[in-house]
């Protein structure tokens, strides 16, 4: 099925990140000018993990209702998520096949051999089988009309036929002028072709994939919202499609704020390493985005606001200026904007001021902290879940494992604490503080612990990440809180 393919925009190269703010600082809340960015209270409340995790998932389901889907070539459908049900174009298989190398026979045995060769997968039988007779066949192949079975070439032996003598006396110059009549010929021995004999029993069809065995013209193969995998992609191709109506990707744009932030060379002065510029493209790519470009905007306001504003993304992710400091401009953009804040902090460590707000048409800002691990926290909170839903499916569960070591609580936040598996149980890695990225860096995943901890063997949610790992690969660095 061809229909004219969108292909998705290629990303841009993702440029640097943020400087890390202090992820336990309150965050702001916008002026009382306008309530529905903050509400007019001084008092800030943080969303707990959970519901905040859920308000990203509804905002991305509420944002994908009316996403036109787009039809992409299978070349570069892996990945994304189908938008409509996959029907069969054609019957599995399209005709009767032969399941197995061998001879295809007619009738009962034994069988005597077409000599015109074998009938290929691809070419068409130049002629039906009469009762008695068999052709050479190739798996895959279309089997040629007459044929009750396929006898398996391990199942079945040949043997020279032989021409049968003509009578004594019996006159064999009956053509015109083939000279005198001789009698009384030697019988003649020279094989004329072969003779087929079944070892075992022949059931009739056996070997034979019927038409239609698979499915039936407009069976639905896959419902709607299905991940294309490779083997999405063979079916599709099987099935008769060139092109396939999947889910737009989401567009994200990332901008990097921070005046303190050096692309390259070693931090001097006060000026440190960006680390969540090479990190965030990669990252929101392996949760499924269409990375529009990571851009520096620095502690500019105005800069900051024409910057969301004017963005064409889907969503909108900003690094830093969450908190409630001098440069933290992000509350007072979003109040200018007349965006909407949905969460506006959440009760985790790291990444407490984190936030996500409506721009309005279906967009979204994803407000992460500026320290790197705090900023990782706000990802898998608030990115994740609502990419998910913007892409039509779900971020994957977490799974449980039981904690090899004790794990320190907040009193009252959920922690997000890098692990890694070993041995079936996930243990707790050092440099996990919201600044760090040595711990993550090392993981399989963040374990989620409860206020006041967990203790040894107690089974925890953890949060994988997007990406394959090589479980207990790194190395144990024990449990620190920070």
């Amino acid at each position: 099925m061809t229909s004219p393919s969108r292909a998705p925009r290629e990303p841009a190269p993702t440029p640097p990140p943020p400087a890390p703010t202090a992820p336990t600082a309150p965050a702001r809340t916008p002026g009382p000018a306008r309530p529905a960015a903050g509400g007019a209270s001084e008092a800030h409340r943080a969303t707990p993990w959970p519901e905040a995790r859920a308000a990203a998932t509804r905002a991305g389901r509420t944002a994908r209702d009316g996403r036109t889907p787009v039809r992409v070539p299978l070349g570069r459908a892996l990945g994304r998520f189908l938008a409509e049900p996959l029907l069969a174009l054609t019957d599995l298989p399209s005709f009767d096949t032969s399941a197995m190398d061998g001879w295809a026979v007619a009738g009962d045995g034994p069988w005597t051999v077409h000599e015109e060769g074998a009938v290929l997968a691809g070419h068409v039988p130049t002629g039906a089988l009469a009762p008695g007779e068999a052709v050479r066949i190739a798996t895959g192949a279309r089997v040629p009309a007459g044929t009750t079975a396929v006898l398996r070439t391990e199942h079945a032996r040949t043997e020279a036929a032989a021409v049968v003598p003509p009578a004594p006396g019996t006159d064999r110059s009956a053509e015109p002028g083939q000279g005198p009549a001789h009698t009384d010929a030697p019988p003649a021995t020279a094989p004329t072709g072969l003779v087929l004999h079944a070892l075992r029993e022949v059931v009739a069809r056996q070997d034979i994939r019927p038409r239609g065995q698979e499915c039936r013209t407009g069976d639905e193969l896959l419902p709607g919202g299905v991940p294309v995998t490779p083997a999405v992609l063979g079916l599709a191709a099987a099935a008769g499609y060139d092109d396939l109506a999947v889910l737009p990707r989401p567009r994200v744009e990332v901008l990097v704020l921070g005046d303190e932030l050096l692309t390259e060379g070693l931090p001097h002065d006060g000026l440190i390493r960006d680390a969540l510029g090479p990190m965030l493209g990669p990252w929101l790519e392996a949760l499924g985005a269409e990375v529009l470009a990571t851009r520096r905007i620095g502690d500019d306001a105005e800069a900051l606001y024409a910057a969301v504003t004017g963005s064409p993304a889907d969503l909108v992710v900003t690094t830093g200026g969450t908190a409630a400091g001098p440069v933290d401009h992000v509350h007072r953009v979003l109040d200018k904007a007349g965006a909407a804040l949905l969460v506006d902090g959440v009760k985790v460590r790291p990444g407490h001021p984190m936030l996500l707000a409506s721009l309005g048409s279906g967009r979204h800002l994803v407000g992460l902290p500026g320290n790197p691990l705090a900023a990782v926290s706000g990802l898998l909170t608030l990115g994740a879940p609502l990419l998910a839903a913007l892409a039509g499916t779900r971020a994957p569960a977490p799974y449980r494992a039981p904690v090899a070591d004790a794990v320190h609580g907040h009193p009252h936040d959920t922690r997000l604490v890098p692990v890694v598996r070993r041995d079936g149980r996930a243990v707790p890695l050092h440099y996990n503080g919201p600044a760090m990225l040595r711990g993550i860096a090392a993981a399989d995943g963040l374990a989620v612990v409860p206020p006041d901890g967990a203790h040894a063997g107690q089974e925890l949610d953890i949060l994988d990440l997007p990406w394959p790992s090589a479980a207990g690969a790194a190395p144990a660095q024990g449990a620190c809180f920070t």
